[in-house]
């Protein structure tokens, strides 16, 4: 059943973001170098070199890994003892930064290549931490502090009533309740 009013017809495609854009010819310049690099290791010494290097940092970023995870899972279930005891659990402190740099570094060691190999290291020191940490911190605080005004569960609600193709489905439900029990009425469904 509809309601007379027309549908809206396609609206303006939204512009593409920055990342959205030059991140394909971004991950693609990075392969393009990695292999190269690949490439100018194995001339100047040999295959085999190139092979222990590729096999040193994944064993290298799997160690990493590990120890990251054990120290999170070992904080988080000192938290719930803590928390399960009464008491209140101690605020991180200030100069102890996350173990999500060090598992990204474990990460980037354990993808063949050079150059993930050399970004993984540097993520592995606690001075970069602290910057990139740091870093990242402004920036999501801006990009929170520039979006829109509204609740997420606003975001919900809207994402609830526009379908995919960006149609609105516009309409009333009426309920034929034969009851005697008066009802307050219901404010109107806004959009």
């Amino acid at each position: 059943m509809t309601t007379g009013a027309q549908t809206p017809g396609n609206p303006a495609r939204p512009r593409r973001s920055r990342l959205r854009t030059y991140l394909p010819l971004g991950l693609a310049a990075w392969l393009v170098l990695e292999i190269w690099l690949l490439i100018v290791v194995a001339g100047a010494s040999s295959g085999l070199v190139v092979f222990l290097v590729l096999v040193a940092g994944f064993v290298l970023g799997s160690i990493v890994i590990k120890r990251a995870g054990r120290r999170a899972f070992r904080k988080l279930s000192e938290a719930l003892q803590q928390q399960q005891s009464g008491v209140m659990p101690a605020a991180a402190r200030p100069n102890s930064e996350g173990n999500g740099l060090m598992m990204l570094g474990g990460l980037l060691l354990m993808i063949p290549g050079l150059v993930s190999d050399a970004v993984g290291l540097l993520l592995l020191l606690p001075p970069i931490q602290k910057a990139v940490s740091r870093t990242a911190e402004r920036t999501f605080e801006r990009k929170l502090r520039e979006a829109d005004p509204g609740t997420l569960g606003g975001a919900f609600q809207q994402a609830r009533m526009h379908r995919p193709d960006g149609k609105v489905v516009q309409g009333e439900v009426i309920r034929d309740d034969r009851s005697d029990a008066p009802r307050e009425p219901r404010p109107p469904l806004t959009h």
